[in-house]
């Protein structure tokens, strides 16, 4: 008797949990939803082949496009990867793997707080360090400030995945002779590769739409990118600037920027998921 009524209230309560977890996750997903459906709705009607081939037009014209922005994002990302992910992925796997505890515990404490500084303080710093130095605004300023903004979350995501890694593995390389750094890069990091790409993809995620370090570094520019060491517009930049502008048709122009950065980070997150989903499961 008692144990078929504890059997229900256990199963009343897993239910119940079952039920609150789904909700949670509607809930959780409806404001994703409600943006994305938005970003479509007001962005759709003014995209088209100009606005991603052509540049904008002068004020007071109707018409052109952000193809230089859209240009000039993927430049400043591309910039900011080459310089932060190696150093985010290789401290990352200093912090798992070799784990001496006070170069360890205050190296963990930079990211930690470089991750909560505000991404304007970051732009300041980098217009004073390269931007006043090199006398005038640039894409190398700007990737690098992104650079910097992306190190923690990579670094911290790339020791945690790696502790994830189970010792037998790290141990069994070691015993059949296999030195510690081919352990590393060969066991280790390509066991824990999935886990860490995702943390990389966050980390692009996040700078693509970054706007306040931009303004202090890389600024903007109304033509194509013409070198690292010049002035490059930027969709968040640009979309800010069309954004508090008087001119309905920059308003529209804005929103179809905002679509742009909302489907390049979607494809970005999903398309690496997937290819390296299929990897991953090669692997194992």
């Amino acid at each position: 008797m008692n144990n078929g009524f504890n059997r229900r209230r256990r199963n009343a309560i897993s239910g119940l949990a079952y039920l609150l977890c789904v909700l949670a996750t509607i809930i959780a997903l409806i404001p994703l939803m409600l943006i994305l459906f938005y970003v479509i709705r007001q962005g759709a009607p003014a995209m088209n082949l100009d606005f991603l081939t052509q540049l904008p037009k002068p004020v007071g014209e109707t018409g052109g496009g952000m193809g230089n922005a859209i240009v000039g994002s993927l430049m400043l990302i591309g910039i900011a990867a080459v310089i932060g992910l190696p150093l985010g992925v290789l401290a990352g796997t200093y912090l798992a793997e070799f784990r001496s505890p006070r170069l360890s515990w205050t190296v963990r404490l930079l990211a930690d707080i470089l991750s909560g500084v505000p991404s304007i303080i970051i732009g300041v710093f980098v217009y004073t360090l390269l931007v006043l130095t090199m006398k005038h605004f640039s894409a190398l300023a700007g990737g690098v400030a992104l650079a910097i903004l992306m190190l923690p979350t990579v670094a911290r995501t790339t020791e945690e995945m790696l502790r994830m890694v189970p010792d037998t593995l790290r141990e069994a390389s070691l015993a059949l002779g296999i030195s510690r750094w081919r352990t590393i890069v060969s066991i280790i990091i390509k066991t824990a590769g999935g886990g860490i790409m995702t943390g990389i993809m966050l980390a692009l995620a996040r700078i693509a739409g970054e706007t306040a370090p931009l303004l202090f570094t890389a600024l903007s520019s109304r033509t194509w990118p013409t070198g690292l060491d010049k002035p490059v517009a930027s969709l968040p930049v640009q979309i800010y600037t069309y954004a508090i502008s008087p001119y309905e048709d920059w308003h529209q122009q804005a929103w179809a920027g905002s679509l742009v950065l909302v489907i390049m980070v979607l494809l970005l997150s999903v398309g690496s998921k997937l290819y390296f989903g299929r990897k991953m499961r090669s692997v194992r």
